[in-house]
């Protein structure tokens, strides 16, 4: 799973018009698109807007929305993504499970790199083990902290032994934690691989084309592509860091279309005539983080308090523009099981909550929150919990972060030591609620608030170690009620992929696909 740091929310930035004068209600103003018209024919190029460069395209370090929205058409892992957000084979033609602590992938035979020669299990093992390589400092490192060995075992097999029954591991394999590289390239470019001038070298559909530092990427079709060629020759990817040029370059035909729409520019691209603004099934939630524990948090009372007086509603109103639904549990919908039955959305009662701020002794207790100008997400949520908190009988004080440290907050514990809880938002790098839930693990790397139970951590375990989905869910909604009586997290909202198309293009995926799927081979013309 990841956390959607900094530049994950910077796209919320507040955008100068088309916001409607009285503020939607939740669920009124969007439907989810299952997908967009298959394109008629190929296409010479189409431009597309990303709010930030990445900062490196190195596999090891892409662990946010501008790596991997650019790098899922270039590169591939074992497995990977559909449209849909199920599960398929990508570089590993098949995969097996000889026991539960076992996996033998048998890799895709007559795969070609952009830079030449052909896909070897020895390379499979290169790709991988660099994640285990602390001198590398991989950011996916957790995916593969129960594997103890990577091995090649046939001429185009790999095997993958584990400390203890994974039931993740498969998943994170259709990750950048699963991409295979040529490591010719990354032994020959050193530190500069992944870099504007070291390039990278994988077997995608498109291929690394300029890299206009500051300006743009630009991706060429792989003629030798294994797989499905590309309809489009082209994909110019222009790096728009403010929400209303990206808007303004939408409407003016200047780049042909997005993901990850600025709320506020909703209104202007759905009346602007100029394309469809689409929206999809997504991982993603936008929640409260607790940083900690001790102090006036460390009562439950108080924080069920917060979560029963918090208006949800209202801020799915205005910091989302009523595209969203009220979030129920940690875990998004489309992560569950569909079998699994999943609690109602909490109901706002100040009344109680007030109740359990005079039955903990916190009237008058202070707590501090962290705001930020980065966007309309972080500062409306914190204002939120502010007039939620003074409302029960807290002292809640806003702490004003700058954009450019907001992101410390999700990796430095320094950071979070003069605050005790953030908004933040948050999605799921595979489809398993369970991911949402381990977290809260004693010693996990995103336990923030230092939680601890050794009851909980075997849960955890148990259900990781559960292959069955079923029975997996079944533990897994354990850990979520147990999670819910402790309170560790704050649910606010549940947030669909946006997608805006201008008219000439179509075909790309309404989901968040595009992180692990090559969404860009499939877009092409729209007549």
């Amino acid at each position: 799973m990841r956390i959607a740091a900094l530049t994950a929310v910077v796209f919320l930035a507040a955008a100068c018009g088309g916001t409607a004068a009285t503020p939607p209600t939740p669920g009124s103003l969007f439907t989810l698109s299952a997908s967009t018209p298959p394109a008629k024919g190929d296409i010479d190029a189409f431009t597309w807007s990303i709010y930030a460069e990445p900062p490196t395209l190195d596999y090891v370090y892409a662990f946010d929305y501008p790596q991997n929205m650019i790098l899922s058409n270039v590169c591939e892992s074992l497995m990977r993504w559909t449209p849909q957000l199920g599960l398929e084979p990508g570089l590993a033609e098949e995969v097996k499970q000889p026991d539960d602590k076992t996996f033998v992938y048998r890799i895709r035979p007559g795969v070609t790199y952009h830079g030449g020669g052909e896909v070897t299990a020895d390379d499979v093992v290169f790709s991988l083990r660099r994640h285990l390589d602390p001198a590398v400092g991989s950011y996916w490192a957790k995916s593969f902290d129960r594997v103890t060995s990577i091995d090649k075992s046939g001429p185009m097999k790999v095997t993958v032994r584990l400390k203890r029954p994974d039931s993740q591991f498969n998943q994170w394999m259709a990750t950048s934690a699963g991409t295979i590289v040529n490591p010719r390239a990354v032994r020959a470019k050193g530190s500069g691989y992944g870099n504007p001038d070291g390039g990278v070298d994988c077997t995608g559909p498109y291929r690394l084309g300029p890299w206009r530092k500051g300006e743009s990427i630009e991706l060429d079709r792989f003629p030798g592509y294994w797989g499905k060629k590309a309809k489009a020759g082209k994909v110019l990817f222009r790096f728009i860091t403010d929400p209303a040029a990206r808007t303004n370059a939408m409407l003016t035909g200047e780049v042909d279309g997005g993901y990850l729409i600025a709320p506020d520019s909703y209104a202007r691209l759905r009346t602007g005539g100029k394309g469809t603004l689409y929206f999809g099934k997504s991982l993603t939630t936008v929640n409260l983080s607790f940083t900690n524990l001790k102090g006036t948090l460390g009562d439950v009372r108080v924080r069920r308090a917060l979560s029963l007086a918090l208006d949800r509603e209202g801020f799915i109103r205005t910091g989302l523009q009523g595209v969203g639904s009220i979030a129920a549990v940690p875990a998004p919908r489309d992560a569950w099981p569909q079998q699994a039955a999943q609690p109602p959305a909490a109901e706002r009662d100040v009344a109680a909550a007030k109740e359990l701020i005079r039955q903990a002794g916190a009237t008058g207790k202070k707590i501090t929150v962290a705001t930020s100008p980065i966007g309309t997400d972080v500062s409306l949520l914190a204002t939120a919990v502010q007039a939620a908190g003074t409302e029960i009988g807290l002292d809640v004080e806003l702490k004003t972060i700058a954009p450019d440290a907001y992101t410390a907050l999700f990796s430095d514990p320094k950071a979070r030591a003069s605050v005790d809880l953030f908004p933040c938002t948050y999605y799921l790098s595979i489809i398993d609620p369970l991911a949402s839930y381990s977290i809260f693990r004693t010693g996990d790397f995103e336990n923030y608030a230092g939680y601890t139970d050794p009851a909980y951590d075997k849960l955890v375990d148990q259900a990781t170690a559960e292959y069955d989905p079923a029975r997996r869910a079944a533990l897994t909604a354990r850990l979520r009620d147990t999670e819910a009586g402790q309170v560790l997290w704050i649910p606010v909202a549940e947030w669909p992929t946006s997608l805006y198309l201008g008219k000439r293009i179509t075909g790309a995926p309404t989901s968040i696909a595009y992180m692990y799927y090559p969404w860009a081979a499939d877009v092409g013309a729209a007549g």
